[in-house]
């Protein structure tokens, strides 16, 4: 059955975009089948298991984290302890100070009503098997300027930074906080740095044939940094865009120039997003199961 729907997904892709998969190295990694896994809206490479990707749902479901192979097996299933779950809608792997980390951001706000949103920040277990975490240190902030909707994160702990990027606002726009807040655990307030340059906007033919997808296409779903500090990789319902970094120029001046992206291979709703841990690759993924896991290179 995984075979025969692995192929399945698999010709799915090639249909929708070819040959722009193969063109630009995407592969089918595996496929999630586990029903616990069926509102996954985040995505990270551990910075402590080889070949493992930390995953969670969306709200609505029990505060946990699912380990899960590279492949889409899931290996353990840990409960978050000391949280209340309101719209987890990412995570982000992380190193610092020698120690690995996981970073979920509950920052989903689809009525736009919250007034105020948590990060959470998780020493990564030494064992996958089922346990129980609690967060080493959570930061609470607010937006500066009125609630808005966030579905995607990315921690640069070089900069001890992180970035959060607007959803349904166009062009959405680039946030950031302080990882360890000087503050404690005042609340905090984010700040602006820049718009997103040149994310991919619906052509007038799209518009007419199916408007509402169309205007769907260029909202930010995930986000996540390079293991070298050097690339912001954003994903869309329908693009993955790619933000270098020039030098020790800031994330506000990197999302000021157009990127480079390539259409996503075909997903159910795309929002789940990480770099590998060396680099060379990311995995995505969607929400809903059966989904594909996808290991794309750029």
């Amino acid at each position: 059955m995984v075979v025969a729907l692995a192929m399945t997904l698999s010709s799915c892709t090639r249909e929708a975009e070819a040959p722009r998969p193969a063109e630009h190295g995407t592969r089918l990694a595996g496929v999630l089948l586990d029903p616990q896994m069926d509102e996954i809206s985040g995505l990270a490479a551990s910075r402590r298991h080889r070949d493992v990707l930390w995953m969670h749902d969306d709200g609505g479901n029990p505060e946990r984290l699912f380990a899960v192979s590279t492949n889409g097996t899931r290996l353990a299933t840990l409960r978050v302890e000391g949280v209340t779950k309101t719209d987890w809608e990412d995570i982000a792997a992380f190193e610092l100070d020698g120690k690995a980390y996981l970073l979920i951001a509950d920052t989903g706000d689809n009525g736009g009503l919250r007034r105020s949103l948590q990060l959470h920040v998780i020493e990564e277990p030494a064992k996958l098997e089922n346990a129980r975490l609690r967060p080493a240190w959570s930061i609470a902030f607010r937006w500066p300027d009125g609630p808005r909707d966030c579905e995607a994160v990315a921690v640069d702990a070089e900069r001890e930074q992180v970035l959060l990027i607007s959803k349904k606002r166009q062009p959405p726009e680039l946030f950031s906080l302080p990882l360890r807040p000087s503050t404690g655990t005042a609340l905090q307030t984010a700040q602006k740095l820049a718009p997103l340059a040149g994310v991919p906007q619906p052509s007038p033919e799209a518009l007419r044939r199916s408007p509402q997808r169309a205007r769907l296409d260029a909202q930010v779903t995930a986000a996540d940094i390079s293991p070298d500090h050097r690339t912001l990789a954003v994903m869309t319902y329908r693009w993955l865009l790619l933000y270098p970094r020039l030098g020790d120029e800031g994330w506000g001046d990197a999302v000021s120039r157009a990127p480079r992206f390539q259409p996503l291979p075909w997903l159910p709703q795309a929002e789940a997003l990480g770099w590998s841990a060396d680099g060379k690759a990311l995995y995505a993924t969607g929400e809903f199961v059966p989904a594909p896991l996808y290991r794309v290179v750029p």
